[in-house]
């Protein structure tokens, strides 16, 4: 083993201790595997930066674009309601229709942003049959990572192994070549989630049957014990506040307040007008907000504080005060930049518009100053303020996924009336692909321009649309793909597993090369997984002298088989929460799942793509 070898392995892997540590976010690990390879001389300059001009990250950055799309116009909103509307009480059925749709939205958007659109459709699903959470949101995720693996653009591990063929000097894999097999495991997962799994899958407090689809704001305010705490304060003539913008007052952390609007005279009778951060308090106004106060005693002493008078919230007041403003229940998602900042830190109100009225840590409320705590994640934030930025949540899915809208919300979507375009857009987009008509990443570009031009997607929120940790993770674990074949590393590798397998015959190479991948899964990114085991593939098949299309499609397709642990895929750690799940949960339910995909990936594949 030459020197060079030596190095890339140990880089290699420092690379994957990072990765299972998640002491460092997965893109800066990626960046710092770059530099070390680069100062090593491993790649040259030009080599470490070409994954940045990869057509997979190309590719994958213009679908975040195309998938925004979606989200902002309501059409995939509208694809969770009609599922809602038609699918009846019935656990089975629940759980049929519920893997089934977002395994076909998955085949066509990102994975983690379809859970992301279900989690509350399954919430609503679940209050309405009177089932607990957690008998849906296990089948939502597996579902969902499934359905990933039915087309080239379902899921990147698909585009990573098809870009290595292109690299290869190979034909890239079609758009619906992943369908045959992965539908296959599709059928297993559905069955095996509407028997064995539905034994196996913890129970729980089932919601009111017959509940209502979502809650309304008197029902959300209850759910986080502030439905007594909702109250009108008129703002005296001498007040500490008169002048004050919302921002500079600081309510919440000196007081214990937080301002949801503003109620003043209209034309037409009381309107409310939303609060702000740059919103400015007047003498004679009266203010609705969320207090925190123990008894009705200390509320008069805080008011009295700040010369103001405190006044329950009527029905009246309740009726005018949802006209203009609502309420919100979100989820911190794992990757939130709010994670180990406390509220005051992150300046929530400058960046979304929204105050932040109560939070729950593991199901609990959040005692004491929760303004100045650390947020975790996993942690539910109730918020509140005007309808157009309760809307603008869709876009912070990033950092938050949002669990509820409010009934009265009725849907709010911020361009509706782009839905047309949006979907007529997305449509072409795949039938282009599809029938081969143009070249995936022009097809896939040309949607994402057409998306900003329509209005779908706002110029203002392009950049945020794109998911760029993904992007950088792919980009940087390139180049040590490449490290491993300037120094050798691979040639040893390939040797090794066509010398151990390959005399036993290629399904056993193809076996060896699918349970190595799946492991890997689940313990560092199936992206940066694919990347590294795809060139490998290559060079068995080719040092065998059989098709490495069989060995490509098994690698993509148990790279997404990520169901033994919460933390194989975000998918998984999205419905953890909502679903109340623990960890043995899912190694209980996904690894009979897991072991049954395998075998059936192993079984099936040649069928599809021969020797």
């Amino acid at each position: 083993m030459t020197a060079d070898m030596i190095t890339v392995f140990a880089i290699l892997g420092a690379t994957i201790a990072l990765f299972v540590s998640d002491r460092i976010r997965l893109d800066v690990v990626a960046m710092l595997a770059v530099l070390a390879l680069a100062l090593t001389g491993l790649v040259s300059p030009q080599q470490a930066v070409a994954g940045f001009g990869a057509t997979v990250v190309v590719i994958i950055g213009g679908l975040f674009v195309v998938g925004e799309g979606l989200f902002r116009t309501g059409v995939a909103f509208r694809v969770g309601d009609w599922l809602v509307d038609t699918a009846g009480t019935g656990e089975a059925r629940l759980t049929f229709l519920l893997m089934g749709v977002v395994a076909v939205l998955s085949a066509f958007m990102s994975s983690t942003g379809a859970v992301a659109i279900f989690i509350p459709v399954a919430l609503r699903l679940a209050v309405k049959a009177g089932l607990p959470p957690g008998r849906l949101m296990m089948p939502l995720a597996f579902g969902s990572l499934i359905g990933g693996m039915l087309t080239l653009i379902g899921t990147p591990p698909n585009l990573v192994v098809s870009t290595q063929l292109q690299r290869a000097g190979l034909a890239p894999f079609d758009f619906f070549d992943f369908t045959g097999p992965a539908f296959l495991i599709l059928l297993l997962g559905l069955g095996y989630m509407l028997t064995i799994g539905r034994r196996l899958l913890p129970g729980g407090r089932p919601g009111p049957a017959g509940g209502r689809e979502r809650r309304s704001l008197r029902d959300l305010a209850a759910h986080y014990g502030i439905a007594d705490k909702l109250v009108r304060l008129d703002i005296g003539p001498g007040s500490a506040l008169d002048g004050l913008t919302v921002a500079e007052a600081a309510l919440r952390s000196e007081y214990g307040i937080t301002v949801l609007g503003f109620e003043e005279a209209g034309s037409f009778g009381r309107r409310v007008s939303p609060a702000l951060a740059h919103s400015r308090f007047e003498a004679g106004q009266t203010v609705l907000a969320v207090h925190s106060a123990q008894n009705d005693d200390e509320l008069a002493h805080i008011a009295a504080t700040l010369e103001m008078t405190a006044h329950p919230l009527d029905e009246a007041a309740e009726r005018i005060m949802a006209r203009q403003l609502g309420l919100a229940d979100v989820l911190l998602t794992p990757d939130s930049n709010l994670i180990g900042k406390t509220l005051k830190e992150t300046r929530f109100r400058h960046r979304t518009g929204l105050g932040v009225l109560a939070v729950q840590r593991k199901g609990r409320p959040v005692s004491g100053n929760f303004a100045t705590q650390p947020l975790r994640f996993g942690d539910a934030l109730l918020l509140g303020g005007g309808w157009k930025e309760i809307a603008n949540l869709r876009e912070a899915r990033q950092d938050l996924v949002v669990l509820r809208f409010p009934e009265e919300m009725n849907d709010v979507a911020e361009a509706p009336d782009k839905a047309p375009h949006a979907l007529i857009i997305a449509l072409a987009m795949l039938g282009l692909i599809s029938l081969e008509l143009m070249p995936t990443v022009v097809a896939v570009l040309a949607a994402a321009v057409a998306m900003v031009l329509s209005g779908a997607v706002a110029t203002s929120g392009l950049y945020r649309a794109i998911n760029w940790p993904s992007l950088v993770l792919i980009a940087g674990m390139l180049p040590m793909a490449t490290a491993l074949e300037n120094s050798g590393a691979m040639a040893l590798i390939v040797d090794t597993l066509v010398g151990s397998l390959g005399s036993i015959g290629p399904t056993a190479l193809l076996a060896g090369l699918v349970v190595l991948t799946s492991v890997f899964s689940q313990v560092i990114s199936n992206t940066a997984t694919t990347v590294l085991v795809a060139p490998m593939a290559i060079g068995a098949a080719q040092s065998l002298g059989i098709s490495p299309y069989p060995l490509l499609m098994g690698v993509a397709l148990a790279a997404s088989t990520a169901f033994a642990t919460p933390v194989a895929s975000p998918v998984n750690t999205l419905v953890l929460g909502p679903g109340g799940y623990r960890f043995n949960d899912f190694v209980k339910v996904g690894i009979p799942l897991q072991t049954a995909a395998l075998i059936l990936t192993i079984a099936t594949v040649p069928v599809f793509f021969p020797f």
